[in-house]
């Protein structure tokens, strides 16, 4: 507890440094997801449109997700060199997983008779992803993207074996900050991965259709099963 105690003590006492590695780290984060969802996103939203590609999706995310960060900085040091631009490919490699496959996920996952209606009515293949698909897709579209961004603002920390700042300087360098320092930087990670998750959850709910969320007085009620019925009143059809 006392480790604790001091790590908050470190905060206050370096307010400027904790400040200034904060926003490396977000913007190293932000650059990372940003171009993550730019790749990402509308591959997997043409492929699970045309309903075609799972296996491109698929493998890519298996790939992604087996390798290790680390490993894609340090093959990047002979290729890239030092530096923030090192750091943020290996990040965005690691958050295009979750938002390619979601995104693929979301679009050919909707309902197929609401697409068929959509057709029906004479709508053009694109008003159908605009008007239909993208809409009902969503969700599941800012869940990857919400995902992929936890991921990276945890794993940001990397930056500063390569020069790319963030909080890892602190954390890293446990010579020079004491475990108060390291413990210091370690807690506003966390914070910060918390704080992403919870502000994507908000966008989320504000870009989902109020059709498809359900209301708060409908979350608690459960249908009843078999077993929840009393034996002595259950009857047996005739």
């Amino acid at each position: 507890m006392r480790d604790f105690g001091n790590a908050f003590k470190f905060m206050a006492d370096h307010v400027h440094l904790c400040v200034t590695k904060i926003l490396e780290h977000l913007a190293l984060s932000g650059a990372a997801i940003g171009v993550a969802t730019a790749i990402a996103l509308p591959l997997g939203i043409w492929l699970g449109h045309i309903h075609r590609g799972s296996f491109i999706a698929v493998n890519v995310a298996n790939i992604g997700r087996a390798l290790p960060s680390l490993a894609v900085i340090a093959i990047g040091l002979a290729v890239l060199g030092i530096g923030f631009l090192n750091v943020m490919v290996a990040l965005v490699i690691l958050a295009v997983p979750p938002i390619l496959t979601n995104a693929y996920v979301a679009v050919d996952g909707v309902d197929s008779e609401a697409v068929e209606a959509a057709r029906g009515m004479g709508m053009r293949p694109r008003q159908v992803l605009l008007n239909v698909e993208l809409p009902l897709a969503l969700p599941l579209i800012f869940a990857g993207i919400r995902t992929g961004a936890v991921y990276v603002i945890a794993t940001a920390t990397l930056a500063a074996i390569a020069g790319g700042g963030g909080l890892g300087d602190i954390i890293l360098n446990q010579a020079t900050y004491k475990l108060s320092g390291v413990i210091a930087a370690t807690i506003v990670t966390v914070v910060l991965a918390f704080a992403v998750d919870l502000l994507f959850a908000w966008v989320q709910r504000l870009v989902t259709p109020r059709g498809l969320v359900l209301p708060k007085e409908f979350h608690t009620i459960v249908p009843p099963t078999e077993s929840d019925v009393p034996a002595d009143i259950m009857t047996v059809p005739r």
